[in-house]
Formats: structure tokens, sequence, C-alpha cells
């Protein structure tokens, strides 16, 4: 229940504005600090770097100084391996702190820039208010307390207090509107949604609250400012990931125009259009909801193998991303499986193509994986219990060179399923074919063999094909009588 939390971001844009002087110059004073080496750090994303370093003299003296500006964002001081305290580098580059080590941000004294300054003194408004909703935090903290008018008491004096720091934030907005503390501290202004209006029968739009949330979710959110990658916290990647992940449908064509409304935004900017798009790449390289790894092979392909991140991505990176789009391409959901055709524990050749059954369960094993262990005697369960339930028919692989292995643990595992060894293939390596990398990984197919499933925990299997066949059920549509 802190109130500094979400209030300390004070931080610069990355406004274009030509400053009066060229490149950077930030002079310290640190009373306490000499005979040291001092480090200048900063924030991209999920990561720290650090950008320039500076002597300490023995009268706590120093200067960060270069030719060129400074990427705008929230910067801060290092010394052996901790973060001192943040500071905003802003589009003026060329001021001076003075402060103490007994207590950083009380005694800073800014000379030469308003943004700091600001950002500074908020920092310190918040402080003191935070000193004052203590009281009322500790009775809202105690699971022990019973007396309920203390504890709305408590809340009532915490909210004032809170409503106190919003007004602080309104009106430092208001009065230097053009400043980066002020343009960043939107960043952190919650959208308004309005009451749904009522149709013209007096019935409500139940969709229209989403729909205005999602057209003004970044009205305070500049997707095109670099600084916002700059922060202390990976908000920027935040702010994009509750878009996606909360707004809208965990389905490939619905995220595919959310995804490319985000890069039109984040394109302005070479730096946000290439951090936009990374995020996302990295976001589906490897995605929790079954399907949404097809997000991965159209980002690669619109923005990678298009040319489009050319000017930042490198061979070696853009060969890894091809590599995994082409090996995801292959196995979507929705494709048709390719065949695989290999030899069973008695060297006959089997093809899963000659399963005739409703539905084919590609599973993916290594004798020796010590995962496979337990999830092969669930799937051997499954198998038995629903295989004429469903009408389904598994095709085991194993990875392992070894016949005799398999063999084994075909008896181990009392496997009554086709069990084929995948290096001895008549198809190519399966690897090529499937995005099968690790083991166990298991794969649906319906009676066309096109894949309505993959890497499905075995315990979810049941389920899995009981909603599908309702979900047909329900798409066909009532039954006509002839």
């Amino acid at each position: 229940m802190r109130i500094i939390g979400f209030f300390v971001f004070l931080i610069a844009s990355c406004a274009t504005y030509a400053q009066s002087k060229p490149g950077y110059s930030i002079r310290f004073r640190i009373a306490g600090l000499q005979d040291t080496t001092v480090y200048l750090g900063y924030y991209y994303g999920e990561s720290t770097f650090v950008r320039d370093t500076a002597r300490v003299n023995k009268q706590g003296q120093f200067v960060f100084d270069g030719k060129q500006a400074l990427p705008q964002g929230i910067y801060f001081l290092v010394l052996n391996k901790t973060r001192l305290f943040d500071m905003v580098v802003g589009n003026n580059q060329h001021f001076s702190i003075e402060t103490r080590t007994d207590d950083y941000i009380r005694h800073a004294v800014i000379t030469g820039d308003e943004d700091n300054t600001l950002f500074f003194d908020n920092m310190k408004y918040n402080m003191e208010r935070n000193k004052e909703a203590d009281p009322f935090i500790k009775i809202l903290q105690d699971s022990t307390l019973k007396d309920e008018a203390k504890k709305s008491a408590a809340r009532e004096g915490f909210s004032k207090i809170n409503d106190k720091v919003m007004a602080h934030q309104l009106s430092l907005m208001e009065k230097h509107p053009a400043t980066m503390t002020a343009r960043l501290l939107k960043t952190t202004r919650r959208i308004d949604i309005p009451e749904a209006p009522k149709k013209a029968d007096g019935s409500i739009d139940s969709t229209f609250q989403l729909r205005y949330y999602r057209q003004h979710f970044f009205d305070y959110f500049d997707l095109s400012d670099d600084a916002l990658i700059r922060l202390p916290q990976p908000i920027y990647s935040q702010k994009v990931n509750e878009y996606l992940d909360k707004l809208y449908a965990p389905q490939v064509d619905t995220l595919k125009k959310a995804i490319a409304g985000l890069v039109a935004k984040a394109r302005k900017n070479p730096e946000t259009y290439k951090f936009m798009v990374w995020t996302l790449t990295l976001k589906y390289q490897n995605p929790e909801i079954m399907g949404l790894d097809e997000i991965f092979v159209y980002l690669y392909d619109t923005y990678f193998a298009s040319g489009e991140m050319n000017y930042w991505a490198n061979d070696k990176l853009k060969k890894n991303l091809k590599d995994h789009a082409d090996n995801l391409r292959k196995s979507l959901i929705g494709r048709t499986a390719p065949n695989l055709i290999m030899q069973d524990a008695n060297q006959q050749p089997r093809s899963m193509y000659a399963l005739k059954n409703k539905y084919t369960i590609i599973y993916f094993f290594d004798p020796d994986c010590g995962h496979c262990k337990v999830e092969t005697p669930k799937l051997v369960s499954f198998y038995t219990k629903n295989k004429t339930r469903f009408d389904v028919e598994v095709f085991a692989v194993s990875a392992d060179t070894s016949m005799q292995k398999m063999r084994d643990y075909i008896k181990e595992m009392n496997m009554k399923w086709i069990t084929v060894n995948g290096p001895r293939t008549y198809v190519g390596s399966y690897h090529d074919l499937y995005d099968a990398q690790t083991t166990p990984t298991l794969y649906i197919l319906d009676d066309k063999k096109k894949i309505i499933g993959k890497k499905i925990p075995t315990e979810r299997l049941e389920d899995f094909l009981t909603n599908y066949e309702n979900f047909q059920k329900r798409r066909a549509g009532p039954a006509t009588k002839s």
C-alpha cells in the first residue's frame, strides 16, 4: 500500500527538441565521496548498462561529459556495483547535482535543469507523504485489528493522502507541460472509462467499455518515445503485454491486427520500432497458449524476412530466427501434419498416414528422459480409458537410436499402441518436420491428419478432446431430419 511505488517514475522523454548546447556535461559534488571511481548507468527494458565512467576527486567532485547527447531516459550513479540514485536525462544535458552520501535524495540540489529539480522535488514530496501515510498503512495491514471504525478512518486518511499526491502530479503537469517530467507523469495516468450509452431500444452495448479502453489505452503512453524504454522498470513491455493479454482473446487473427496497430505507433521512431518488434518476437517465441507460436512466424516473415529489421538485426540473429520460424511453420495448428514413416520394434515400416482413426496422437519421447517416464504412464492410462471412446490411436516416436532401448521401454511402460524408432526413418529427420526439440512432445491430429492440438499436458488430453468435440457439434448446428 506504499504510495511512492508508481509515483517515482518521473523520467525523461525522448522529445526531439534541440538543446542549446551539444553533447552532455553532468557535474556532481557529493559530500562523503572521494578518491573512487563511479559509473553512469542507464536502464534499457529489463536490463541495465554502463554508459560512462568518472573519477571522484578529494572534494567529491566528478563529471560525465561527451560530444554526443545521451539517449534520454532515467540514468543512475553506480559505486562498487551499488546503485546510488536515479536522475533524469532529458533535453537539457548540461547541469549539476550536489548532495551527500547520508541521504542522496533529501540533500540533492540541482543547478541548471528544471526537469531534475522537478524530479527530485517530487521524490521528496512523496517521501513526506509516505511518512504521513505510515500510521494508516500499519492499521490497514494489521490482520489482528477487529475495530472496523478504526480501519475505516485509516482508509479515509490514506485516501486523502493519495489524493494529495495525485493532485500534486496534476498540478506539476499543468504548470510545466513542456518538461520531460510532466510528459512522463502522463504515462501513469489512469484511463477513465465512461459508462456505456444506451441504445435506441434502451439496451446497453456490453462491448462499449472494452472497445473504448482499447482505443484509449495508450492515450498517455507514447509508443514512439524511446525514453520510455529506459525506465527503472520495463514499463514499455509491460504495457504492451497488458494490452495484448488482457484486452484481446488469444486468437491468432485477432492478435495479428492488434500487433499491427502497436507496431504502426512505434514505427515513427527507429529505436521504438526495433524494441517493439523484438519485444513481441520474444513474447511469442515460446508462448504458453497453444497455437500462438504462429504469431512468431508472422513476426519473422513480416519484419525480419522482409528486411524491415536489417538496420539493426545481424545475419546470425536473422538465421536463428529463421530456423525457429521454419521449424514452427511446418507444424502449426490447422496445418496438415507431415507424414512419419519409421521402423517399429519388428523393424517393419509403419506409416502414420496409414492410421484411419478419428484422432491420432503423435508422442515424441526418449527412453532415457526422466520427464517422459512420468508422462508415458499417464498417456498409457488415457489410451486405455479413451481409445474406444474417442477412436484415438497413438503413434509414438522414440528419439533414441537404440532399438533395444525402445523395445525395453515398450515392455516396461506397457505401451499397446504403435511405437517407432525416430532415427530409422524413411522421410528424413522428424526434427525437420515437427517442432519437437524436447521430449516429451505431443501432437493431436484429426481424421484428416490436420493438427488440432500440440504440446498439451497428458492429464488435459481427455478434457481437450471432450471440449473439441463439443465445439465441433456447436459449430455444426442442430441436426436436421431428412
